[in-house]
């Protein structure tokens, strides 16, 4: 590559970011960082109109969870500051008047009401959507039918207009997409988008053309939706003398429902039930609040990996990545062009195998977290396990022992809970069935033997068992649901006698006493 690799994301700031718009995110950084480039985030918020407070913030929360951080944005400074659209206005406008005098652009001086008018009056069985195009731009009040001295007065009266770019009557736009190889376009299937607005601000189509070239953005990576935008941003790069600094394009594929129908949307997973938002989201004008993957209880590295997946291979059968791996594998030329159907099932897969793989380290700060969260006694959210007074040591050797049992973080919930504090309820309906005399001695007998345990193992506790059935006559297959019951609450968990050796003596004989309590008055 001859010049120094440079990529951007520029998100609205309209709300939670989709799956999609991360997975944008993820691909811009790693060509970037296989490279030895700059990833850049910029905010491009020119349309007021659509502004949500929190939006931005929420961006960086989510790139910060996914460890996808740039090397330049409103928050990190950079050489081509200012970052937000908003705060460059006075650049844009200088560069549509260069498109205007150059006679690529026109004003244009229609109310509202005008281009209601024409959309109705224009409007046939073979254009049912009339749009503002080389043909219908002669009928309409502009500085290309009005004339010179009319269009002098007009602006120097102030009256509302906008910039519109000038679309060639035939010409045909061709250009290479790293993914989708040559794309053409008929100038006369697009229509003279607006370029600056009444207020001032500019639109998309001539803020990312001019911001990419100021900021010398080397590759623009995208989402497919933007493919019919194209023609208008390469003809802009070429009227405005910029054609040999134009950035290589490539047009992401879309992300589709499980179904593969359509492009997968917040509505299918509020539909389905599952998450289509990275974190979670709170509208602020509605006070409705959507689920992310990170509160569902996906690790970051699980969510990055599965995103990466999404559309991309390296060619081999490996699907567990971690960030380096992808930053070394990556490639566009391995993107598909057809759209990925996401798949909630698989998604849940990567979180158990990184779950799995995890060092217990790697996860007891968001398993106290999430214990915290769900009021486990000893647990305190917001503080870390160590100030919350929580026995780290115990805290990751419980982790250790169950983490293979869990595919969210949720999971850790009734998998360890028990460790910490005496389960609220015991299953004994599981237990009564076969529940006899015999088995309640055998119970009382086990609990005392316990109690003069000096050595207090998994092994020894397992052995005593043992030997206390044999001498009763009892298979010890026929006792292992009761006391699981006993300790957890429930018929689930790791070993039992692991069980017994973390909970201590203590807790062991309490609870198989208070369940022996029960049964007796059951």
């Amino acid at each position: 590559m001859d010049k120094k690799v440079r990529v951007r994301f520029a998100p609205s700031p309209t709300g939670g970011l989709h799956l999609g718009g991360v997975r944008t995110v993820l691909f811009n950084y790693l060509f970037a960082k296989k490279h030895g480039g700059d990833f850049i985030l910029r905010i491009e918020d020119t349309d007021q109109s659509r502004f949500v407070p929190g939006a931005e913030e929420y961006i960086f929360n989510t790139l910060a969870w996914c460890g996808l951080t740039p090397d330049e944005s409103p928050v990190h400074g950079g050489p081509h500051a200012p970052y937000r659209q908003s705060e460059r206005k006075a650049t844009y406008k200088q560069y549509a008047e260069q498109l205007v005098n150059a006679g690529h652009a026109y004003y244009a001086f229609d109310t509202p009401e005008e281009l209601d008018q024409m959309r109705v009056q224009y409007k046939t069985e073979e254009n049912p959507s009339p749009q503002y195009n080389h043909v219908l731009r002669a009928k309409m009040r502009n500085s290309l039918t009005l004339s010179a001295d009319e269009v002098a007065a007009l602006l120097a009266a102030g009256t509302p207009h906008v910039v519109r770019i000038k679309m060639p009557l035939d010409e045909t736009v061709t250009f290479t997409d790293m993914i989708r190889g040559e794309v053409s376009f008929h100038t006369s299937q697009v229509d003279d988008k607006v370029l600056l607005k009444a207020d001032g601000m500019p639109t998309y189509h001539l803020a990312v053309v001019v911001d990419d070239y100021l900021m010398k953005i080397s590759h623009a990576f995208r989402g497919e939706e933007w493919l019919p935008s194209a023609p208008v941003h390469i003809l802009l790069w070429k009227y405005l003398g910029w054609s040999a600094e134009m950035p290589q394009w490539a047009h992401l594929p879309l992300i589709l429902k499980p179904d593969g129908n359509g492009k997968l949307s917040k509505r299918d997973g509020d539909r389905l039930g599952f998450p289509v938002f990275a974190m979670d989201w709170t509208d602020p004008k509605t006070g409705e609040k959507t689920i992310g993957f990170k509160e569902r209880g996906f690790l970051s590295e699980a969510f990055v990996n599965l995103l990466a997946l999404l559309g991309w291979n390296d060619g081999t059968d490996q699907e567990i990545f971690t960030m380096e791996e992808l930053i070394r594998a990556f490639s566009m030329d391995r993107v598909h062009k057809g759209g990925a159907k996401f798949n909630y099932e698989k998604a849940l897969w990567y979180n158990q195998e990184w779950i799995k793989r995890a060092a217990p380290e790697k996860l007891v700060e968001q398993v106290a977290e999430t214990l915290a969260g769900a009021g486990v006694e000893g647990f305190v959210a917001g503080e870390s396990a160590a100030s919350a007074g929580v026995d780290r040591e115990l805290l990751l050797r419980v982790i250790q022992l169950v983490k293979e049992r869990c595919t969210l973080l949720a999971d850790f919930v009734p998998q360890a809970a028990f460790f910490f504090a005496t389960p609220a309820a015991f299953d004994t309906a599981s237990i009564q069935p076969k529940w006899n005399d015999q088995k309640n001695m055998f119970f009382i007998e086990l609990a005392k033997a316990y109690e003069s345990s000096v050595v207090w193992e998994a092994h020894d506790l397992e052995k005593t068992l043992k030997e206390i059935a044999a001498a009763q006559d009892l298979k010890p297959g026929e006792l292992m649901l009761p006391l699981r019951i006993m300790l957890v609450g429930g018929k689930f968990g790791p070993g039992v006698f692991d069980i017994a050796e973390i909970i201590g003596k203590q807790a062991t004989i309490d609870r198989i006493r208070k369940v022996l309590s029960i049964l007796e008055h059951n």
